[in-house]
């Protein structure tokens, strides 16, 4: 009997919490942490134990809420910084009210990048308020596997005949080479083919989907890079979310997420990394 394959649903205004905790579906992030340097084991107990979000995104939630309008709230505390017992009592109470407490620096800081974004020759037309909807949930089916998937674009514009996702992340460093780098060390590439394909099954459009990077420096004067993925790395990033999603199908059709190794009855080998293997080689073993 084939498997009725969920049609795509686009879903807006729910909650970023529900959309994360969503057990139904596997997200971008998700795909990445299958693939080494993760593994299945350590996927399957992040899920089964989620934590809370790390305290060193507020600045980026923040950010965020300022340019894309979406967000939780913000709360200003008027301390210098988090040294005395009463600015600590102020930023709990302000976690528990689901609000993002800012130091009053900080603060200045982000509504800094949030102009800067503004006042970019390219990053503030992608922005400009009224033309884009915000953390917009997408469902879909990935046809292959029957796994169902799930994408939150950052900020989504339907053009005449085209859709544009335009992701937007702040970093220590958005200069071009750190941005290359950071899109090999957390598979960003991945993200865009996935939510390319999950915006293409959502809202067809006759000339698909085009996915901007937009990196911002949280250093002064916050300087921006704006960048589109050649087709090369988006093809790369779509054959790594292909077995990524092989492996999700597997695992939840099996109840068994292996660990790096897999099960094994000899030991395997090691070596050092490939470049470090040539450079010793010619230096000792010639």
């Amino acid at each position: 009997m084939t498997a009725v394959l969920l049609a795509p649903a686009i879903v807006d205004g729910l909650p970023a919490e529900d959309y994360h905790a969503d057990r139904d579906s596997v997200s971008s992030s998700g795909l990445r942490k299958l693939l080494a340097p993760g593994c299945p084991a350590q996927f399957k107990y992040d899920l089964d134990h989620p934590q809370p979000p790390k305290k060193e995104f507020d600045l980026g939630h923040a950010a965020h809420l300022l340019v894309l309008g979406e967000g939780p709230e913000l709360e200003v505390i008027d301390f210098p910084d988090w040294k005395t017992k009463a600015a600590r009592e102020l930023k709990e109470l302000a976690y528990a009210e689901g609000k993002v407490p800012l130091l009053a620096k900080d603060h200045d800081m982000v509504q800094a990048m949030a102009a800067a974004i503004r006042q970019h020759p390219i990053a503030g037309g992608l922005f400009t308020p009224g033309t884009g909807i915000a953390e917009r949930s997408i469902f879909f089916t990935d046809p292959a596997t029957g796994v169902r998937c799930r994408v939150r674009p950052d900020w989504l514009k339907q053009l005449p005949g085209m859709n544009l996702c335009v992701d937007y992340k702040t970093c220590a460093d958005a200069n071009p080479e750190a941005v290359s780098r950071a899109i090999r060390d957390r598979a960003y590439h991945q993200q865009d083919a996935l939510y390319t394909d999950g915006i293409d099954a959502a809202m067809p459009a006759d000339d698909g989907t085009r996915f901007i990077f937009v990196f911002q420096s949280k250093t002064a004067p916050y300087l921006i890079t704006v960048r589109e993925l050649d087709q090369q790395s988006r093809d790369i990033g779509r054959a790594r979310n292909d077995r990524a999603l092989r492996i999700y199908a597997d695992c939840t059709t099996t109840g068994e997420w292996p660990d790096w190794t897999g099960p094994v009855t000899e030991i395997p080998t090691i070596s050092m990394p490939t470049w470090d293997v040539l450079r010793q080689t010619e230096e000792y073993l010639k």
